[in-house]
């Protein structure tokens, strides 16, 4: 085992931090494979999350570690805008279908996207 300590609420086990959640995977994956495939660099990425965390903090957020992901996902969110890559606009609009979506979607079964206009 290293020598990590884990925040009061961050999700881990024996060997270290863990996803919580699926999207915290995938919102993770997203942003490595967005740096490896050149839409911005790795210190570009630990400059904004880094930023984005310290908003956070100076807004309340005690930093107990179950918030991280919701950091990450707006530090990738804020980086595909400003690379244009997609404009906020159209991110807000995706992230409400999503929202319909999962509401719409059965218990215990995949979400569908299809489901956000029932």
């Amino acid at each position: 085992m290293s020598d990590f300590t884990p925040l009061p609420l961050q999700p881990h086990d024996e060997a270290g931090p863990v996803f919580d959640e699926p999207w915290q995977a995938e919102a993770f994956a997203l942003a490595v494979q967005l740096s490896e495939s050149g839409l911005f660099t790795w210190k570009e990425w630990t400059e904004t999350i880094g930023d984005e965390m310290q908003k956070a903090r100076d807004g309340g957020d005690p930093d107990l570690g179950d918030t991280y992901y919701e950091h990450w996902l707006r530090a990738l969110e804020r980086l595909v805008a400003e690379k244009g890559a997609a404009d906020p606009a159209s991110l807000a609009e995706r992230k409400e279908s999503w929202r319909r979506a999962y509401l719409n979607t059965p218990h215990g079964q995949p979400v569908d996207l299809s489901a956000a206009d029932s």
